[in-house]
């Protein structure tokens, strides 16, 4: 049927208005010059690290221009240097060695945060006009300051990623009390930091209710983009196919993995009574990783004389495909009152995997909700160590249900957290940000 005078016309005006959306958006991507600060970034495998890498280049395929400022690697493996410059494209990459000034632990990391902080703002001000927006991370925790004091000084926007939150997670931990002057003036400082930001970004719902919470005139600036992984790197890989999992002999043992951090963050006591559990069943337990937390459980390990529990390190990055594929079901875990600080990054790479979940977390965490919206593992409230059990000693007898979750993970994951939906997410941020 052919179309009338009136319809060719109302045609022809929405596709001049889609035309004049879309050049408008290709010059506002034009017109981002995109300054990255984050202390972690490759070789380092420090997991907010990896995000922003390939966050960053991602967001070059969209025509963003973009200078990552980043330090030398704090810890990798075997690696203690990489380029001072480096270009890829539309990514340019520099590097400050004071991030690796002090060798020690804690406090070292702490110095060392500090004197990366003082050498990104010197940086900044410096090529203070080769950047009309910042963006930065919560890695170290008190690096989005640069961003406020860049504002200030150089009159540059800048949007937040907020990994996690503090000072609330050191109170959490009670590493300082909630009223002392140290945490009451972080938390001051953070509030002017968010109230002056073009954007804040939180990685859950739970984060951003914590955050509207503290500082409720920031509501508005605030949008939960969640992590990511990588699909197409991350794929099912039957166990007889697997060259870790012969490596390490699971490949006929119905293992479940817990890969990452194992940080003062995280529950790991819950699991380690649902090993303890299950240590006369045909179920191994696989950590893979480190963390303050991971001492005390080898340690705990060998103190119960437990063998049903492996440990290995962690793993470079191309060796993830096998690692986390290696498993039956994937471990993720929240310790209670952490819920609304932290959300761990590697739900997506065990979504990817395409295996069922056990997830340990507080009854309203959304990651309760996933479980039970996408039907893609099952989640336990901190100290269910028997429910735990229980559900892994059903997975391990029915294999036709964990195939069904793990499939479901898969699709999820596909259809919501791969690094091109994301960084679509993040560049309308950043569009906001600099109009």
């Amino acid at each position: 049927m052919a179309l009338s005078e009136e319809g060719r016309r109302l045609l022809q005006n929405e596709f001049t208005a889609f035309e004049a959306k879309n050049q408008r958006a290709k010059t506002t991507e034009q017109a981002i010059k995109l300054s990255v600060i984050t202390q972690y970034f490759p070789p380092d495998y420090a997991a907010t690290g990896q995000l922003v890498e390939e966050l960053v280049h991602e967001l070059a395929t969209l025509g963003v221009d973009i200078e990552v400022f980043t330090g030398q690697p704090g810890y990798a493996f075997g690696t203690t240097n990489a380029p001072a410059i480096e270009k890829n494209g539309r990514v340019k990459i520099k590097r400050s060695r004071t991030s690796q000034m002090f060798p020690g632990r804690i406090r070292g990391k702490a110095l060392n945060g500090v004197m990366f902080f003082v050498r990104s703002l010197s940086h900044l001000i410096r090529h203070s006009r080769s950047h009309n927006l910042l963006l930065v991370t919560t890695a170290p925790p008190f690096l989005p300051l640069i961003g406020y004091l860049a504002h200030l000084l150089l009159g540059i926007s800048y949007v937040c990623i907020l990994y996690d939150l503090y000072p609330d997670i050191a109170v959490a931990l009670n590493v300082i009390p909630k009223h002392h002057f140290i945490s009451r003036f972080w938390m001051a400082i953070n509030r002017q930091v968010w109230r002056n930001a073009k954007g804040l970004i939180v990685l859950s719902p739970d984060m951003k209710k914590h955050v509207v919470n503290n500082c409720p005139e920031v509501a508005n600036k605030i949008t939960v983009i969640h992590s990511w992984a990588d699909s197409d790197l991350i794929v099912p890989i039957p166990k007889k196919y697997n060259w870790f999992a012969w490596k390490h002999d699971l490949v006929d043992k119905f293992t479940v993995l817990y890969s990452g951090n194992m940080g003062r963050c995280h529950d790991m006591e819950t699991i380690l009574e649902a090993a303890k559990d299950l240590q006369d069943e045909p179920i191994h337990f696989l950590f893979v990783g480190g963390g303050a937390k991971g001492k005390i459980l080898k340690e705990e390990v060998k103190r119960l004389g437990l063998h049903n529990i492996a440990f290995l390190p962690y793993q470079n990055k191309e060796d993830l495909p096998y690692s986390l594929t290696a498993c039956d079901v994937s471990l993720v875990s929240v310790d209670k009152g952490m819920e609304n600080l932290v959300a761990p990054s590697k739900v997506y790479g065990a979504l990817a995997a395409g295996r069922p979940m056990a997830v340990i977390c507080p009854q309203h965490s959304y990651l309760q909700n996933m479980m039970t919206e996408v039907n893609c593992g099952g989640a336990f409230e901190n100290g269910d160590s028997r429910g735990l059990a229980d559900f892994l000693s059903h997975l391990s007898r029915d294999k036709h249900l964990a195939e069904k979750m793990g499939t479901a993970a898969r699709n999820y994951m596909q259809s919501n957290f791969t690094c091109e939906i994301i960084a679509k997410q993040y560049l309308e941020v950043l569009r906001r940000s600099v109009l």
